[in-house]
């Protein structure tokens, strides 16, 4: 099995630097779209990083192609990951641009939209179970066998270096930012934002949000400790991991101002929201973080704010059966 040698060390903003590098010409910089309605209620300039509109519709882009160039320059000819749908794309979509095979194990419940999404790009999609470790357990034996280069979704310092560069984006585009915002499911996204922050905007707070029903990180970051769930629920299906990396977590836990949560309804009713009134689709992972700042009070903040949107992979079906009971 051909891997890129895991460090142990932590994840730097010259390894951001470097992914952003080999991102260059592939992943879409991403605008900063500012939120009118909640730049009046609280009284400072807010913004969403829209990662929606990523290639593949998701942030996970990031990650996946920085890690794949570098399997495809050490030989590899094939890869393997375990996803619940936006990694598997953005691994697929990688694989496809070097000439390498794909292979992704997918959840029994799987989304028509994420699946298709995979199929589209090329990628062999394998069915294993409807928890986390069931695709880590099939994914790691088909690997063997097949002598496949595995592609973590989250757990690798190549893919947290990858999501980092939307970090390293808002603080090029924003050098005053005050506070970001970002989802967290396994801490790729998270860790590699908050290490480019903290670099480059000292001042500026970190916050986390996940679902109610998946507050992995949350529970780790008060008990300042890596915490692992029993188990988790909820309709942001990107969002239930049942822990945050191991190397995500150390990334995390001394940059991280606050750890929160928000309800399945709150996100729901934000997915309404960035649909009717910012024109843009969201899938309720992607919602999380904006779900949040519209509950926040004036005052919250002392400067700009960005949120960072992770992504936008909901089909027609799900769309409409996710908002028939959905307030504005």
């Amino acid at each position: 099995m051909l891997t890129v040698a895991a460090r142990v060390d932590l994840v730097t903003l010259d390894d951001i630097r470097a992914a952003a590098r080999r991102l260059s010409g592939v992943a879409v910089r991403t605008p900063l779209l500012p939120v009118d309605d909640l730049t009046e209620l609280l009284g400072v300039p807010v913004y969403i990083k829209p990662e929606n509109l990523q290639r593949v519709g998701a942030f996970k882009l990031r990650g996946a192609y920085n890690l794949v160039s570098q399997l495809a320059a050490e030989g590899s000819r094939g890869v393997i990951t375990y996803s619940s749908g936006n990694h598997g794309q953005a691994t697929a979509y990688a694989a496809k641009k070097f000439g390498m095979r794909a292979v992704i194990v997918m959840p029994e419940t799987v989304t028509a939209a994420k699946r298709s999404g995979v199929e589209r790009l090329g990628g062999e999609v394998v069915l294993a179970g409807r928890t986390s470790d069931d695709r880590f357990l099939k994914a790691m034996e088909i690997a063997e066998s097949e002598a496949l280069a595995v592609v973590p979704p989250f757990d690798h310092p190549a893919i947290i270096a990858g999501q980092g560069t939307v970090g390293l984006e808002i603080c090029d585009d924003l050098p005053d930012v005050r506070a970001v915002i970002v989802p967290t499911g396994g801490g790729g996204l998270s860790a590699g934002v908050a290490t480019a922050v903290k670099a480059l905007a000292r001042n500026a707070m970190v916050v986390t949000v996940e679902p109610e029903g998946a507050a992995k990180f949350a529970e780790s970051f008060e008990q300042k400790k890596r915490v692992q769930l029993e188990k988790t629920a909820s309709v942001a299906d990107g969002l239930i991991t049942l822990s945050v990396g191991q190397l995500n977590y150390r990334q995390l836990i001394d940059r991280v101002t606050r750890a929160v949560t928000i309800s399945d309804q709150r996100m729901v009713e934000t997915v309404k929201y960035a649909l009717e009134r910012l024109k843009l689709v969201v899938e309720p992972s992607g919602a999380a973080t904006l779900a949040w700042l519209r509950g926040c009070a004036p005052g919250a903040f002392d400067g700009p704010v960005v949120a960072v949107i992770s992504g936008g992979n909901i089909d027609w079906n799900g769309l409409t059966g996710l908002l028939g009971g959905a307030k504005a």
